[in-house]
């Protein structure tokens, strides 16, 4: 067998352990097995040899290659993180006898701070899209929906129709891992999910059925890099000259709700976070109610 095949059949057991033990979502697995396919190839131009075979050396060196060319610190300990994992597993295996990444820590990295958008910005740009026609209106109602109810840009366009109940004034999101949450959407998100489904919706659809809740004008289910696109588009329309990510309205939705009181541990629920220190770093940026409520409750204050 040649190191390339052992590398691919080394893979394919690794992703589908990691499917089996997390249920991890395929792009997940696909970024672990793209790092680890990145050292396969680095392994065979150097030391021709297979994944199995990399001592610790090799990974430090691998590494160190990596600084060299300036990869960027998180790009490099994401990576390290993958082959530490792949190592534990075929450790676990009992397919190698020592763990070659055993020893190398991973460096701590400055938490960069989410960007986020005023009040007023996030006002304007939800007014921006021309809701007279059928894709302005769905642009608004996506906008909406967004920051009414603070999901992943990946669960907004993977959204079914069966997942939203009007009644119940909520939507049900299937989100990192498999796990699923409730997520309230307020009565103005409600309102512009109404009027996109019976005005806009049927007319973007042109007689074809999905179960895609927002579709595109070809009919077909939105993608995340068209929604980046359009939440882009809308902001330079609307003047918003702030850099942009593709969860900004997600960041706006969790650092707006800590700045009205809501409890960290809520957020944590909204966000679908395992951990709340995840969470956590949006108190950083919450600064208005930290303001406050040290004026109210500090002696000199």
């Amino acid at each position: 067998m040649s190191v390339s095949e052992l590398n691919a059949e080394l893979l394919d057991e690794f992703s589908d352990a990691l499917w089996l033990e997390d249920g991890l979502a395929r792009n997940t697995l696909e970024s672990y097995c793209n790092d680890l396919r990145q050292f396969g190839v680095w392994l065979g131009k150097c030391n021709d040899i297979a994944l199995i075979d990399a001592n610790h050396s090799d990974l430090l060196e691998f590494l160190a290659y990596k600084v060299s060319i300036k990869v960027k610190a998180n790009t490099t300990s994401r990576e390290l993180s993958s082959l530490k994992r792949f190592y534990r597993f075929l450790l676990r295996q009992g397919k190698i006898q020592t763990d070659p990444s055993r020893n190398i820590n991973t460096p701590k990295l400055p938490r960069n701070l989410p960007k986020s958008l005023t009040e007023k910005d996030v006002e304007v740009l939800l007014n921006t899209p021309d809701v007279s026609q059928p894709i302005g209106l769905r642009d608004r109602a996506m906008l909406e929906v967004l920051y009414a109810s603070g999901l992943r840009v990946s669960e907004l366009v993977s959204l079914k129709v069966a997942q939203v109940s009007l009644n119940m004034g909520v939507v049900r999101v299937m989100g990192k891992g498999g796990k699923e949450r409730l997520a309230p959407l307020g009565e103005e998100a409600l309102g512009w999910i109404s009027r996109y489904t019976t005005e806009a919706r049927p007319e973007l659809l042109g007689g074809k059925v999905a179960e895609a809740l927002f579709v595109t004008a070809r009919s077909t289910a939105m993608t995340r890099q068209a929604f980046w696109h359009l939440i882009k588009r809308h902001a330079s329309q609307a003047g918003i000259n702030k850099s942009l990510s593709p969860h900004t309205l997600r960041h706006a939705f969790a650092t707006h709700l800590l700045n009205h009181g809501a409890d960290l541990r809520v957020v944590q629920l909204l966000l679908g976070h395992s951990d709340i220190s995840t969470t956590q770093i949006y108190t950083h940026i919450a600064s208005s109610r930290l303001k406050q409520l040290h004026a109210k409750h500090h002696p000199r204050g």
